[in-house]
């Protein structure tokens, strides 16, 4: 993981300054630098004022504390959020083109396997080109069964072989990869409604998870799109791809803080097992491992 804040807060944290008005400016400055959208950063800073002033306290490692303190109670993601991997689950995988989608959509299909679980994918990502083929692969050299039909082909119909394959061969997980066309919110909303529809009333016993993956190294980029896929679906997590040495990170902070989407997973690198879990303890440790 990234730690993206250490180098731009080494000399905010001294034992022996006091956190004033300048110390808070030159935090939020970090933040913002660290790609924390400005909500978020008001938002976590006002926190930790408030907490500073109820416990007396005024040294910038005091705050430190409340700081971590603050955004491991923010950043946390509990085991509950996990029980899709548990249950027979229909998971729906939304988001742009370039972010790695189809590939975090791979590696979790390795991961869901790894454990046991019999998966199944379905390419209805039909109108961006080489979307099917990619799937495939994917489906390949993880070893699990990819429904799909040709190009441009209709997702809701591509859904629909899915849902009918998952149940015959008594599958555990349905992965399927949606379009992410958020240049036209009024389609993309049609488009995924109808693949609900489908899923309802095909096997409305499923349990249900949604996951926007989103690219760690695009910052606000990011955050506009996770506004947008929140308004058109019912997100129920997030997906950060890429969140190698190039990503900032702070993004993830936003993700939850100001949006309430909870990161469930990170991939770090490009090697199939690179897809884990959120690891929030981990996450706020490096962001102080100065």
């Amino acid at each position: 993981m990234a730690n993206f804040f250490s180098k731009i807060l080494n000399n905010l944290f001294q034992s022996d300054r006091v956190a004033d008005e300048e110390f808070y400016e030159e935090l939020e400055e970090a933040m913002i630098q660290s790609d924390v959208s400005y909500p978020s950063c008001m938002r976590i800073i006002d926190a930790v004022k408030r907490e500073a002033d109820r416990k007396g306290v005024n040294l910038t490692k005091d705050v430190q504390k409340i700081l971590k303190d603050y955004l491991l109670d923010t950043m946390s993601v509990d085991e509950d959020y996990y029980n899709f991997e548990k249950e027979k689950s229909i998971i729906s995988v939304i988001g742009v083109n370039g972010v790695g989608k189809t590939t975090s959509i791979g590696k979790l299909a390795y991961h869901l396997k790894k454990k046991g679980k019999k998966v199944i994918l379905a390419a209805a990502d039909t109108f961006r080109a080489g979307a099917i083929e990619q799937l495939v692969e994917w489906g390949n050299r993880v070893g699990v069964d990819c429904i799909h039909q040709k190009e441009g082909s209709d997702p809701a119909a591509v859904v629909f072989d899915a849902l009918q394959s998952f149940k015959a061969k008594n599958a555990d997980v349905l992965i399927i990869d949606t379009a992410g066309r958020l240049h036209n919110k009024k389609n993309l909303m049609e488009e995924l409604g109808k693949i609900n529809r489908i899923i309802d009333r095909e096997f409305a016993e499923g349990y249900r998870e949604t996951l926007v993956v989103l690219d760690a190294t695009t910052g606000q980029n990011a955050m506009s799109q996770a506004k947008m896929f929140k308004e058109c679906s019912q997100v129920t997590g997030v997906v950060l791809s890429k969140m190698d040495s190039t990503a900032k990170g702070g993004m993830a902070i936003s993700i939850q803080a100001e949006l309430g989407l909870p990161v469930k997973y990170v991939g770090e690198g490009e090697k199939i097992e690179d897809l884990k879990r959120f690891d929030a303890k981990k996450y706020v440790e490096d962001i102080f491992a100065f």
